[in-house]
């Protein structure tokens, strides 16, 4: 039996064991004769093999991201057939385990140290990135088996990584590409977060790179079938999609990455310190500061090999980019191939003629020569140093070198080692060079290098993306420096092994991360200090409480399987080994001297073995096992789902209010009170002591918003709905009709929040703005306000328990010249709304009504609803608040007209309501105001 495994890493961890193939059993079959084309093609059609199930599940703690990948093949063929598993995983992702179980045979991945002779070929095959069909910041993880005719493959993968803020927002993603369309496709996303989610967004499955790929039928909320759950510190984000929706969205079965971004509540300035055990870890990400001036230069590759649509592309960013530059900013731009461009001889402020010279320099670039890598940095980086020091600001700004190539250096200087000695000299660790490679010529090891020992960034753009477009988003993440020059300090006495405490800039919507070990577990405060600069020096002193949180055997969040007779580590070891691996790699890679670059192997190597990370210098060998399949799925396969999943369940119990729990989502059957707007529209009033039903209509005209509920000044809610217009029917009595388009809810208690419905989407904004499609069902909530979709038919809308609200949607698929898509106002529960509400449908919630006299033809009985027979149309008196109006009576559909409802008509609705029509108009969608007083009984 033939097994290979391969994975090719930005840190090539394949290098050696993990490439190479490993086989059992009889030698002989390994060897293999080859089979004409012609015959392979007919043999891969008529018994490709089945995927049955494909399953994702990932739990995020604490920005900390455990991933298991679950994956099984069947081999319908009558003869051996190889099978492979390929997963892209995230490239600053470690694999924690491996498990392949063929027929009733297991082979488990082992971690183990790589040797040192492979050291060299670590160092040599870093530039290989990605494989061809890789997505950008990923790897990809391939495994094939051969197995028998009709036998079956479990392929278990499991990972880790620290998700990072980026623009405000951490992102998880998964790959979904399964090659095929599955029967049983399943991902599954939980997130903990004790501080409190928000801005929780599903984005729209994303696929650019792989050709013949669909997109999802509605891109602009989350895939089909996505399911929703959330309240303050929990959410649970499920894709299930059926074989009809994967095929609409890619028959080939490459769906693309499932995207998640959130971010979380912070209250403190020093920053979110969380301990559990013996380690802390430490989130810091001050908001609300003034951005630091930017001494910017900008390097530009214009040698020939940029031409056509890159330099084009790049050209239209850098517009863009400089119109974005501050007041307070300076900038310079830098051309360069085989010579050295430079636009002024020194840095110039933002002005708007700068700027109108600036693009006029760029515009007229020309691709040309060869690439002077060296050249260019050095004229930069003196242009800057130069600039610092003739205006005496160095502690007062952040100066940064923004490098774009597409190519290898062949003019000047060419020897990267050369290169980068030269660049770390002359830039003296205060400027910090962000560098972006584009297409698969590049250098991109050098480039990489060149950022990390100066304290940038670096991204790869791929040769048919869009080089614009990620430019602009990678200034984005630079564009706003906040503070420079931090340092971050804890009393040596009081912790050990904290990861880097020194940073040189942190940039808005970015996050700085340090974590380490307490020496006392017992202590109750956490003394920290934060130094930094941001015109002025900055430094901020506090005692953080870090009591101790009590948990568990089962509160642990490792991905790796339990045994060995050890103890599974907390989430926050987990987090703290990652950061400490990733920061000696960095080292490691930084490092020219072979002594310290040794002892910084020995010592990554050590406690990613502990750790059981696949590294640069740990490498994976499969073990053939003999547990039992199913004793070894249970307890090997999952264990990195089930292990954090267990640490949720544990923690969320602890902290989740009354209340807080998380609900199916609204039954569209559920039956609710009569009361209503909905249609042309039509109003409905339920008097339910009395046993009657008042109907009337209101003719407005379009934009006018009505106010439906008014109760601001006691309960707090505000309900108000906006008319759209459409011509009437032929032949009608009317003009034209009027629908709501838009329902607008504002909850004033016991914080603001604002809801505003469409028959396409619902807005909540309570602080943290978040987008729900209505073409989803799911549910979210927090602060005692509840919203749950039930997909493409209605939403409710639950305040504090005791008020609901149900939105019915409705949608045309070919609709009629009279007909709009719109919305219904519906209310299921007034409990909570006081005796002063007031709006068209709020001043009857409190109130009863009934008939001067008995109409014709019916007994006394007050039991029986007084409704004349079919054909009496006499008019009757309606008393109601003081009102005495005509009545006659009619019937008419509500629930989307599946019931319909006796009710007693007033053709005046004028004579029913207090005050006029005008009296009922808001100003905007979310206005609370009323003209209606306290104790007002008629305004006519």
């Amino acid at each position: 039996m033939l097994l290979l495994l391969a994975l090719c890493w930005g840190l090539p961890l394949c290098a050696g064991s993990l490439g190479e193939a490993r086989s059992w059993g009889d030698t002989s079959e390994q060897v293999g004769l080859r089979v004409p084309r012609q015959l392979r093609l007919l043999q891969r059609l008529k018994t490709k093999p089945l995927m049955t199930e494909f399953s994702v599940r990932s739990t995020i703690i604490s920005r900390y991201a455990f991933t298991a990948v679950s994956c099984r093949m069947l081999n319908r063929a009558s003869e051996d057939q190889e099978i492979e598993f390929l997963m892209q995983i995230p490239a600053a992702a470690f694999i924690t385990n491996f498990t392949m179980l063929v027929g009733d045979t297991v082979y488990q991945g082992e971690i183990t140290e790589r040797e040192k002779k492979n050291g060299d070929k670590v160092k040599e095959d870093r530039n290989k990135t990605t494989e061809d069909n890789g997505e950008k910041g990923t790897e990809t993880f391939r495994a094939s088996v051969v197995i028998p005719s009709k036998d079956k493959a479990v392929f278990l993968l499991s990972y880790e990584e620290l998700l990072q803020r980026r623009l405000g927002k951490y992102e998880h993603v998964i790959s979904v590409r399964p090659q095929q369309l599955v029967g049983r496709l399943t991902v599954e996303v939980n997130i903990l977060e004790s501080s409190g989610i928000t801005s929780l967004e599903v984005l729209p499955l994303h696929n650019s790179r792989q050709k013949g790929s669909g997109r999802a039928e509605d891109d602009a909320g989350p895939p089909p079938s996505t399911v929703i759950n959330q309240n303050e510190t929990f959410a649970k984000v499920i894709f299930k999609p059926s074989v009809v929706q994967q095929a609409r969205i890619a028959q080939n079965g490459i769906l693309g990455d499932f995207i998640i971004r959130y971010d979380v509540n912070r209250e403190q300035s020093i920053g979110d310190i969380q301990v559990l055990n013996e380690y802390f870890v430490h989130y810091f990400a001050p908001k609300d500061l003034p951005p630091l001036p930017k001494n910017v230069v900008f390097v530009l590759d214009s040698s020939a090999s940029m031409v056509g649509t890159k330099l084009r592309q790049t050209k239209d960013a850098l517009f863009t980019i400089l119109h974005d530059l501050r007041p307070q900013d300076h900038f310079n731009i830098i051309g360069f191939s085989n010579r050295i461009k430079v636009w002024k001889d020194h840095l110039v402020s933002v002005t708007p003629n700068n700027i109108r010279d600036g693009k006029v320099y760029i515009h007229h670039m020309s691709p040309t020569g060869g690439t002077d890598i060296n050249g260019a940095l050095q004229r930069g980086i003196r242009l800057l140093n130069n600039y610092v020091a003739n205006n005496d600001i160095g502690d007062r700004s952040v100066s940064l070198i923004i490098f774009l190539t597409d190519g290898k250096p062949t003019v000047g200087e060419t020897h990267t080692l050369k290169i980068l000695n030269n660049t770390k000299e002359a830039a003296r660790g205060q400027i910090c060079i962000f560098t972006i490679g584009i297409g698969n010529d590049v250098d991109f090891k050098l480039l990489e290098k060149l950022s990390l020992e100066n304290c940038g960034l670096t991204r790869r753009v791929h040769e048919e993306e869009d080089a614009g477009s990620q430019l602009i988003g990678f200034y984005d993440e630079i564009r706003t420096p906040l503070l420079s020059d931090i340092h971050i300090d804890y009393p040596p006495s009081v912790v050990e092994q904290v990861t880097r405490t020194l940073f040189p800039n942190y940039f808005n919507g970015s996050e700085i991360i340090i974590a380490g070990k307490l020496v006392d577990k017992k202590i109750d405060r956490l003394h920290v200090e934060v130094r930094a600069s941001n015109s002025k020096f900055v430094i901020l002193k506090t005692d953080v409480p870090v009591g101790p949180q009590k948990v568990g055997n089962d509160v642990i969040g490792s991905a790796r399987p339990k045994g060995d007779g050890e103890e599974d580590p907390n989430h926050l070891k987990r987090l703290w080994s990652y950061l400490t691996v990733k920061e000696l790699l960095n080292s490691w890679l930084q490092n020219d001297d072979e002594q310290e670059k040794e002892r910084l192997r020995q010592k990554a190597q050590a406690l990613a073995m502990d750790s059981r990370f696949l590294t640069p210098f740990t490498s994976m060998k499969l073990k053939k096992s003999t547990l039992q399949t199913r004793k070894l799925e249970d307890s090997h396969g999952m264990s990195a789902a089930t292990g954090p999943e267990t640490v949720m369940q544990s923690l969320q119990g602890s902290n989740l209010q009354p209340g807080s729990t998380l609900k199916k989502p609204y039954n569209p059957r559920i039956k609710v009170s009569r009361t209503s707007a909905d249609g042309d529209p039509h109003f409905v009033v339920d008097f339910p002591l009395s046993k009657l039903t008042v109907c009337f209509n209101i003719d407005g005209q379009p934009g006018d918003i009505l106010r439906l509920v008014s109760d601001h000044a006691d309960s707090g809610v505000t309900v108000n709905g906006a008319l759209i217009g459409a011509p009437a029917p032929p032949n009608g009595h009317k003009k034209q009709r009027t629908y709501f388009r838009t329902i607008t809810i504002l909850v004033n208690k016991p914080e603001r929040s604002y809801l505003e419905i469409t028959p396409h989407r619902v807005i909540l904004d309570g602080g943290d703005r978040l987008v729900l499609p209505c073409n989803q069902s799911m549910v979210v909530g927090s602060r005692g306000l509840e919203v749950s979709v039930s997909a493409n038919a209605n939403v409710t809308v639950t305040i504090q328990g005791t008020i609901a609200f149900v939105i019915l949607i409705h949608l045309y698929k070919k609709p009629a010249p009279y007909q709009r898509d719109h919305l219904g106002f519906y209310i299921s529960s007034s409990k909570g709304l006081s005796g002063n509400c007031h709006g068209l449908l709020g001043q009857f919630l409190n109130q009863d009504a009934r008939l001067t006299e008995e109409p014709a033809g019916l007994s006394k009985n007050t039991t029986s609803p007084p409704f004349p027979k079919a054909d009496e149309k006499s008019e009757k008196v309606l008393k109601v608040k003081g009102h005495q109006v005509p009545v006659v009576w009619k019937q008419r559909k509500i629930y989307n007209g599946e019931e319909q409802i006796d009710c007693w008509f007033a053709r005046n609705a004028a004579q029913l309501l207090d005050g006029e029509y005008k009296d009922y108009l808001a100003a905007h969608p979310f206005d609370s105001e009323t003209t209606f007083g306290l104790g007002l009984s008629r305004g006519l």
